[in-house]
């Protein structure tokens, strides 16, 4: 077994059990591509077991903290099984749900969600890498499934040096699905959508949206970055008399225009614009227009804590355009996905938002990533999803 030996006080985050070590904190050793190596102080205590990556920062990903521990089959084979059993305690009302949540389910690197009787997956590290053939047995065998579509198409495949790769792994079946969430439909594309194919972490927002429709009987809705229409239908479904929605990709409105009708909603219920969010907003303000809710659920704009202060910049303009086009007593749905960017942060990029806009609003409620995407307690860096619900005053 090879090992690595890290410089001294570099421990200290794995005595934490966090899953990362960076190449920074390396004093010497490695292996080769998705190798399981030994991970010891610079005393030479042991520490844990983990993948290394040679192509990336993040050198290595932890396995397992336990020395008896054998990284081998069996372990990929029990933490796939613990993962889809977790997900049963979950109560996930949607035959969409993710099984397999990365560092959280122990299982660094791997993405694995589940559309009805379809499995999709994406390995972004070395080990899963690595490990692909048995894993993707192990989930088959958790699941009593026999289809497992690959969509390791990331862009963070290429920071460990790993080509892009898509395709059936498992079986053969459809690539457009039908998912089914709460009180609605929506059409899925496992080769061609974002992530896997959709964002399920959206779920219970989506859900909230709903619920606040119905409530409030909103009239007008802005649904910004609207993707396929998740919180379109959502929002239609519970009421909403009439939505906009606006994306800069036509196929993902033709998808989203093919949900509103999959749901029997009338279609004069709806616009859609293939438009940039930005622009659009600005526009609006100009016109003098209001609405009664506004979801804004931008695209990732800091991956990482480098891209915070221009990411910061970028949120904060579109959530003052928003509050301004917000009608009094109006609902902003507002969201990043960032990892770069903190719960608290973005807590006060909104509020310097509302100040420049010179509008204030009572922060009805905090979202986050659906139950199946969870973050643990000793690993932050899961947090990637925050929300507010801000009501204006």
């Amino acid at each position: 077994m090879k090992t690595i030996r890290l410089r001294a006080g570099k421990e200290r985050s794995l005595a934490r059990h966090h899953p990362w070590i960076f190449e920074s904190a390396i004093a010497k050793g490695g292996g080769d591509v998705g190798e399981t190596v030994r991970v010891e102080s610079d005393q030479g205590q042991f520490l844990a077991w983990a993948a290394f990556s040679p192509a990336s920062k993040i050198r290595a990903r932890v396995w397992s903290f336990d020395e008896a521990q054998r990284i081998d089959a069996s372990f990929f084979i029990a933490a796939c099984a613990g993962a889809v059993s977790a997900r049963a305690r979950f109560g996930i009302q949607s035959n969409g749900l993710r099984l397999v949540h990365g560092e959280s389910d122990g299982l660094p690197g791997l993405v694995v969600d589940r559309y009805g009787d379809t499995l999709v997956a994406q390995f972004t590290s070395a080990g899963v890498e690595r490990w692909k053939d048995v894993i993707a047995d192990a989930l088959l065998a958790a699941t009593g499934l026999t289809r497992l579509y690959e969509r390791s198409d990331a862009s963070s495949r290429s920071l460990e040096g790993l080509p892009l790769i898509t395709g059936w792994l498992r079986g053969q079946g459809e690539l457009a699905l039908t998912l089914q969430e709460h009180q609605w439909q929506l059409a899925v594309n496992i080769a061609q959508g974002h992530k896997t194919g959709f964002y399920l972490d959206q779920r219970d927002s989506r859900k909230r949206f709903f619920d606040y429709a119905q409530r409030l009987s909103f009239k007008r809705v802005l649904n910004c970055y609207c993707y396929t229409g998740g919180f379109t239908v959502a929002a239609l479904k519970g009421g909403a008399a009439h939505v906009t929605s606006i994306d800069s990709s036509a196929p993902a409105l033709e998808l989203a225009a093919a949900n509103v009708a999959l749901n029997g909603i009338d279609a004069s219920r709806v616009s859609f614009m293939d438009a940039d969010v930005n622009a659009s907003l600005r526009q609006f303000v100009a016109q003098g227009l209001t609405f009664d809710a506004i979801v804004l659920d931008p695209p990732k704009f800091a991956p990482t804590v480098a891209h915070a202060e221009r990411a910061a910049r970028a949120y904060k303009d579109i959530n003052r355009l928003a509050l301004m086009l917000l009608a009094p007593g109006g609902v902003l749905f507002t969201y990043s996905c960032s990892g770069g960017i903190s719960a608290d942060l973005f807590h006060k990029i909104v509020a310097s938002a509302g100040c420049d806009a010179g509008i204030d609003g009572y922060i009805h409620e905090r979202m986050g990533g659906a139950p199946d995407h969870p973050m643990t307690l000793t690993f932050p860096e899961g947090e990637y999803l925050k929300g507010l619900v801000v009501m204006r005053k």
